[in-house]
């Protein structure tokens, strides 16, 4: 895009978003920039609707499985110092001999989501919110904290399916990539992250806090309550309905710029090696109906016609968080989506999708 192009980006690009918001369909933060030009850079709705403090671009949203990025890369520099590698096993390395987890998994499986081992809680169910419902009656959700916590849960479940026969979206398998992580290095997964890759990427506003935590600039999530019609008529906090702490399947709290930085540290090789980096984001498995989607080692990859990667990066969706971290490498765009209400960041992505590439998503 030239700056003509660019500045007819921005107004189409707000007009969308301003119609987004008078719908009540988004809340939260976006960002789009390409180098050191942000083309967009906003903040809608409210980060705490009580006192109607409104959410601002520098403010820290909760990012979900975004999160599964810093996991992947953790991995890759762990296989960078020879202290993980890719066809590792994982019940072995772990010492989890007695569960129902498959002896022959890899850290590839865990990577690429093809283990076929049941998580947590079942992403597929038919019925998502009935699923959670039962699952928030069975289990106290404030008392998941870390990795350790939900290990009972699914390690003594039947596998979905046969080791490596195909992509199943997968939180557990990154929890025990970061179990993993802890083992290899002596490190909770909490400060491995913070030192290894905060740290290098200057991430100084990313961090694992809590949804019970008190911490400055930090925005809360809200669920849309709606009619027998489906209108929204009020909001509620995810105060009770999302689990209290981060993992290593997601949960930490970023912002815009954090986000950026961590994504061109990643693909300048400034968190390991540009051969690992090409590894991790080099399309693995089909993610979907569409064969456009892909799954690389904690990323999605979405391929043009000719399989040329449109963007690579991750979605977050909880209750009361919808986030997006995408990078455009033909345009060369960082698109970040921040958003504290359920699902919000479904649409507003594919309006900024279609601007770039010209195609619905």
């Amino acid at each position: 895009m030239n700056a003509n192009m660019d500045a007819n980006f921005t107004k189409e690009l707000a007009r969308k978003f301003n119609a987004r918001v008078r719908e009540n369909q988004f809340s939260g933060a976006v960002l789009v920039r390409r180098g050191k030009t942000d083309l967009f850079r906003r903040a809608y709705g409210f980060a705490n609707r009580t006192w109607n403090i409104k959410n601002k671009v520098d403010m820290r949203f909760r990012i979900a499985s975004v999160g599964k990025m810093f996991t992947a890369a953790a991995v890759m520099q762990l296989i960078e110092a020879g202290k993980m590698n890719l066809d590792m096993r994982v019940v072995e390395f772990l010492d989890l001999r007695g569960t129902k987890l498959p002896p022959e998994a890899t850290v590839y499986h865990m990577l690429t989501m093809t283990s076929g081992i049941a998580d947590w809680i079942n992403e597929n169910a038919e019925d998502f919110d009935a699923e959670w419902e039962k699952f928030c009656r069975a289990y106290p959700v404030y008392q998941f904290r870390r990795d350790a916590d939900y290990l009972p849960v699914f390690s003594q479940l039947e596998p979905y399916g046969a080791v490596g026969e195909k992509f199943r979206y997968n939180g557990a398998g990154f929890m025990l990539l970061g179990l993993m992580i802890e083992k290899a290095t002596g490190l909770s997964y909490f400060d491995y992250v913070r030192k290894n890759i905060f740290a290098r990427a200057d991430m100084t506003q990313t961090d694992f806090i809590d949804l019970d935590d008190v911490h400055p600039n930090v925005a809360e999530g809200y669920i849309p309550i709606k009619d027998e019609n489906g209108a929204m008529n009020g909001r509620r906090k995810n105060i009770y309905s999302t689990t209290a702490g981060g993992a290593a399947d997601g949960g930490s709290t970023s912002t815009l710029d954090d986000l950026v930085r961590f994504s061109r540290a990643l693909r300048d090789g400034k968190l390991f090696k540009k051969e690992l980096v090409e590894t991790m984001l080099t399309p693995k498995v089909i993610a979907d109906e569409n064969p456009r989607w892909r799954y690389g080692f904690g990323c999605f990859i979405l391929l043009d016609e000719q399989e040329q990667i449109l963007h690579w990066g991750h979605t977050g969706e909880e209750d009361g968080v919808s986030c997006r971290l995408l990078y455009y490498p033909k345009q060369k765009l960082d698109v970040v989506i921040l958003g504290n209400q359920s699902s919000c960041a479904v649409k507003v992505v594919r309006d900024i999708h279609e601007l770039i590439c010209g195609e619905k998503l």
